[in-house]
């Protein structure tokens, strides 16, 4: 598809997997029963103009799908003309998908009314969306710091909660980049976005599992409030009256019912929206309370999801790790150019020479001072030159352990230039490795190969 600086799609695009690439206009797609998209067709003819699926021969398409909305209007007549209730189909697709991505750029952070709409249809699904501050390398550092702030004052005026939305700052194309100030951290913020993505297969039927639990809450309490309103209602006159009058008292019933059943307020349908509806509706033929049914469920949630689980766990202990491949999955982590390749413990990984040799002689001069015996220093005297560094105990304890590597308690020459090589990597801001790389575990401490006769 063609990608440029005005809005160029005006269509929701479903780009699946397919044997055979190719096009499958809305109103066809639809009616497929291998598609899970039948319930689209509530949205009418103005929705499935469009709406479409790309299918193509892609290793990725085999992990996930993806769905790519419309661009974005300013304006209410924009909105209106859509022929179709845009923010109901943002809803319905929010519900059964693992990730949302809000897409920014750093050029142009307005949030439109449209926008705005849309972000709030995705309410109840916080936990699947995570924001894209895109083409930030338009911007020089300073400028980058502005706008990120400025993103997150607008996103905290829409998304209306205290927890703070995870952004992921880079330039998500294939041409150079035109500032290249901040190279590091778009590469980094790159690889935890794609992890986070190539994850999704693997968390697949926990989220299901997690929707299902939702649902069941919010049919339950559904019930509750069905079944009250029929109670309510006189047998033979003044039915319409005392409809409107129950509809009016909806939020006092919502209250009654959270007591008298001991319900969070937040596993209720929003008051408005619930009202709107229930305008349409004849109370008189609404199911009483079944209390079996709400037995059913209590015990579905209370005992068989806590199996369903056990066996989710053991599935994927038995089973390889899903994730997604190919594409820029793969091209990420190619060679050198994978993230941190060459950089902290990481440095000297593909280099005959001990990456540790360049700097013990500036090392070997403090180990002399130190008072060796037999060629090493005990951790008392070790630990003096250590705590120099600054770091917490809890760091300088890990390094010890790395460092120690024939674990005898005191330091040789050698160890003592992989401690202080150590502290290097933290001071510069990188993590310390689990277990000693191979690269860096100091010469006279490695094992000679064995030649099998």
């Amino acid at each position: 598809m063609r990608i440029g600086p005005e809005p160029t799609t005006d269509s929701f695009i479903a780009v699946m997997y397919g044997d055979t690439e190719g096009n499958v206009p809305g109103n066809a797609l639809v009616v497929d029963p291998k598609k899970p998209f039948r319930k689209l067709s509530r949205f009418g003819n103005a929705f499935l103009n469009r709406f479409m699926c790309s299918q193509l021969p892609n290793q990725v398409l085999k992990s996930i799908s993806i769905i790519d909305s419309p661009g974005i209007l300013s304006g209410e007549k924009q909105r209106i003309s859509r022929g179709y209730d845009f923010c109901q189909v943002l809803q319905w697709f929010a519900e059964r998908v693992d990730r949302i991505i809000l897409l920014f750029d750093a050029h142009k952070l307005d949030i439109s009314d449209e926008f705005s709409e849309a972000i709030k249809s995705f309410r109840g699904q916080d936990d699947k969306i995570r924001v894209v501050l895109n083409k930030a390398d338009q911007v020089d550092t300073q400028q980058l710091m502005r706008v990120y702030g400025a993103l997150m004052w607008s996103l905290g005026k829409v998304i209306d909660t205290p927890e703070v939305l995870r952004v992921y700052i880079g330039s998500f194309w294939a041409h150079p980049l035109r500032n290249t100030e901040n190279r590091r951290l778009f590469e980094a913020e790159a690889q935890d976005l794609f992890k986070d993505i190539q994850s999704l297969p693997q968390k697949a039927a926990v989220r299901k599992l997690n929707d299902l639990i939702k649902r069941a809450r919010l049919a339950k309490v559904h019930a509750y409030i069905i079944s009250y309103l029929k109670k309510e209602m006189p047998s033979v006159f003044g039915k319409e009256n005392k409809k409107k009058e129950l509809i009016n008292r909806l939020p006092e019933i919502y209250i009654q019912l959270q007591r008298e059943y001991h319900i969070s307020a937040g596993d209720f349908p929003e008051v408005k929206k619930m009202q709107e509806l229930l305008e349409n509706c004849d109370f008189t033929k609404f199911h009483s309370l079944k209390p079996k049914l709400i037995e059913a469920v209590d015990n579905m949630l209370a005992n068989k999801i806590a199996s369903l689980m056990n066996l989710i766990r053991q599935e994927e202990s038995n089973m390889p790790t899903e994730m997604v491949h190919g594409g820029a999955f793969d091209g990420t982590m190619a060679g050198p150019f994978g993230h941190g390749y060459g950089e902290g413990a990481k440095e000297g990984a593909d280099e005959d020479e001990w990456v540790v040799a360049k700097d013990k002689p500036a090392y070997d001069e403090i180990f002399y001072t130190l008072s060796p015996i037999n060629g090493k220093i005990s951790g008392i005297s070790a630990k003096k030159e250590m705590v120099t560094s600054k770091l917490p105990n809890s760091v300088l304890g890990k390094i010890w352990k790395l460092a120690d590597c024939d674990g005898d308690g005191m330091l040789d020459d050698e160890e003592f230039a992989l401690a202080k090589h150590l502290i290097k990597i933290k001071l510069d801001g990188y993590e310390l490795p689990g277990t000693l790389p191979s690269h860096l575990v100091p010469p006279s401490h490695r094992k000679p190969f064995q030649t099998a006769e």
